[in-house]
């Protein structure tokens, strides 16, 4: 996925966007500003590794943290509510996910859950890339990422 389409989509749209990542350390908004002009389109990011960072940062519930783990579609759907309510964009994307090495049975290595917040609503799907190691779980991390905000701004 380009971030350059993505960016073009936002710019034609007059929206701005947030992103809110934990497993790809701000390698979404790397991808979005590596582009010229990206100011247009990109508010900012939020790079919450840990728990207490997506408390402090993005308002994620520590009952929630507790209750389902940081990698999950409900800690994900606060991390993108938190990015959009503490910024100037329109729409907003959140990662948690475990890129590896390691994992459990539950949540295995190469499991990454996703949100989308727009004035639609919120959205949430988990992926499971697979132990195709960190690197590569990073990569498709934002591949998929800036696929989801790009359907989410062209007409269906």
């Amino acid at each position: 996925m380009s971030a350059a389409s993505v960016l073009n989509a936002l710019i034609a749209r007059g929206q701005m966007l947030a992103t809110a990542e934990s497993c790809t350390g701000g390698m979404i908004a790397a991808a979005l500003t590596d582009v010229a002009g990206s100011s247009a389109g990109f508010d900012r990011g939020f790079v919450t590794y840990s728990n207490a960072a997506k408390i402090e940062m993005l308002g994620v519930s520590s009952a929630t943290l507790d209750h389902h783990g940081a990698v999950s579609e409900e800690v994900a759907v606060e991390m993108a509510k938190g990015a959009r309510a503490r910024s100037k964009a329109q729409i907003s994307i959140a990662v948690t996910g475990i890129a590896g090495p390691g994992g459990s049975e539950h949540k295995p290595e190469g499991r990454v859950c996703f949100a989308l917040a727009t004035d639609a609503g919120t959205r949430a799907e988990t992926v499971d890339f697979g132990a195709i190691g960190r690197a590569e779980v990073r990569r498709a991390t934002v591949d998929h990422a800036l696929g989801m905000v790009l359907a989410a701004l062209l007409p269906s």
